[in-house]
């Protein structure tokens, strides 16, 4: 009987930021950071006006909304169809009768750089984890990637029957041939209806009405989460968990009661224990259950990690405890590259063994480790000096990222906290304050990380909500260092503080020293 593993997502929103945190079976298997959408994406699909046409140029600008007027060239379509191979489309001749005044749908293929805005397409798509939707472009396309005939031509098939009009399209990428049809077609119909529900809205939608958002990481959480062993989705916002409970009624395939809205007071991420261990990834020390440990340096070029025995002692005979221990670090080698999110090359040095046949179970181990892994990734023989080198896919930032800056003191050479780590401490440390029944909370911190809360106003959706019957101060010190910081909670409220002193609150402007 084959087991199934137990994932849970665990998605929240805050300081500017978007969190996913995996568990498989309870430990910590992938954690992801990105900064909240604030500008116009590409993907994005708008409503709007055309503004100017310039027929000398076979282009018009369009009107989205945006900082600058839209670029939309009559010849171009939205996706590169040079990376796959099908049939080449011809631009569709309705666009060359633009006037100005004109409503049209349009979608962002490049956004506005310096004093240009942003360009545009009227063929628009949908993308999805195995295929892409284009509902007004009938072209047939497949990654050059899959290079398997019979199974370019099974899946061509498949593609071709979910078209229900000779105006729409699909293309087939790269993570269809590990998809059963079925799938595929449940990916399809989910598409098309993203595609209905923004051709509803743009019907009495005003001008520059943004009518689809190009999906951030909680949407592509959802999107991807097609394979079994979903237990749960816990989500800590409350917007967020109305805006993924629509998506998954679009989709169908995910039960309504695995999208699990988070109530308690406290940091979800604090609450279920993940917090500390996102923290531990910024070691480069990991220790490994049999008493030994591993130490990860990224560098340039490459991640180097190495493999070390530390307390453990093994069997007696030393070839063998050398293979057990080489055994555990590779199956944690692989987590842990997943966890941190580790693109690029990557270079092991495994502790050395004699013999050929442990050799070549220890490069096994660590390629069916990594096979869990949805990053692509390649893995080379073991050399004489039992080092093993593979490469995974760069997909985002790395975890490291979001923990860690250059350190301004020595060059670059070593790190220091990153700001949004320290902001997102200090939320959590507010939250245990309030939930301990204070009302009122000091906090004293450094000047510049005061600064940026401040002028980003990255806690103004607490003070508007969860806080709006608390009290929070500010007290920037320029001698404490970025990553120090205390709260404290005060049950005197409010407090008397000097003159100019207003609360986050009020106007979310510190006081002054």
């Amino acid at each position: 009987m084959i087991k199934t593993t137990k994932k849970e997502w665990f998605l929240d929103r805050y300081c500017g930021q978007q969190f996913a945190a995996l568990l498989e079976d309870g430990i910590l298997t992938e954690f992801s950071c990105e900064d909240e959408p604030r500008t116009a994406c590409v993907g994005n699909i708008y409503k709007g006006k055309v503004v100017n046409v310039l027929s000398g140029m076979n282009a018009a600008f369009v009107n989205c909304g945006l900082s600058r007027n839209c670029y939309l060239s009559m010849e171009e379509t939205y996706t590169d169809y040079s990376k796959y191979d099908g049939t080449m489309v011809e631009t569709n001749d309705k666009i060359h009768n633009l006037k100005e005044g004109d409503e049209i749908i349009v979608q962002i293929t490049k956004p506005a750089r310096g004093n240009k805005g942003a360009k545009v397409t009227t063929h628009l798509s949908f993308v999805g984890k195995r295929i892409i939707y284009l509902p007004n472009t009938p072209f047939l396309g497949i990654s050059r990637k899959i290079t398997d005939e019979a199974e370019r031509a099974q899946l061509l098939q498949v593609a071709s029957s979910m078209r229900e009009r000779e105006e729409e399209g699909f293309i087939v990428r790269t993570q269809a041939p590990y998809a059963t049809d079925e799938q595929l077609k449940t990916e399809a119909e989910y598409l098309k209806k993203l595609n209905l529900t923004m051709l509803e809205r743009a019907e009495n939608a005003p001008v520059n009405t943004l009518l689809y958002e190009t999906e951030d990481l909680p949407a592509r959480v959802i999107r991807d989460s097609f394979e079994g062993g979903l237990h749960s989705i816990h989500v800590g916002d409350e917007a967020l968990y109305q805006r993924l409970l629509q998506l998954i009624r679009l989709r169908g395939d995910i039960p309504e009661n695995k999208l699990i809205k988070y109530m308690g007071s406290r940091s979800m991420l604090q609450e279920y224990g993940i917090t500390p261990l996102v923290h531990e990834t910024a070691h480069p020390t990991v220790p490994l259950e049999n008493g030994g440990y591993l130490v990860i340096e990224p560098t340039e070029a490459m991640t180097v990690v190495d493999v070390n025995t530390g307390s453990f002692i093994g069997s007696e005979n030393l070839e063998d405890t050398v293979f057990e221990m080489n055994l555990v670090a590779a199956k944690e080698i692989a987590r842990q590259v997943r966890l941190r999110n580790i693109g690029g090359i990557v270079v092991v040095d495994f502790i050395d063994m004699a013999d050929e046949a442990h050799k070549a179970a220890v490069t096994e181990t660590l390629r069916e480790a990594l096979a869990l892994d949805r990053a692509k990734c390649n893995v080379l023989p073991m050399s004489e000096l039992c080092l093993t080198q593979f490469t995974r896919k760069r997909v985002g930032n790395n975890v490291l990222s979001y923990l860690v800056k250059p350190c301004s003191c020595c060059g670059g050479i070593g790190y220091v906290r990153e700001d949004i780590f320290i902001i997102t401490r200090i939320r959590n440390a507010l939250l245990d304050c309030f939930c301990n029944g204070f009302t009122t909370a000091v906090v004293e911190l450094n000047e510049h990380i005061m600064r940026k809360i401040v002028s980003e106003q990255l806690f103004a959706t607490e003070a508007r909500e969860r806080w709006r019957d608390k009290e929070v101060y500010f007290v920037p010190h320029r001698t404490y260092k970025e990553d120090y910081f205390t709260v404290r909670g005060e049950l005197e409220t409010p407090l008397s503080l000097p003159e100019k002193t207003q609360s986050l609150h009020e106007t979310i402007i510190p006081c002054t020293r």
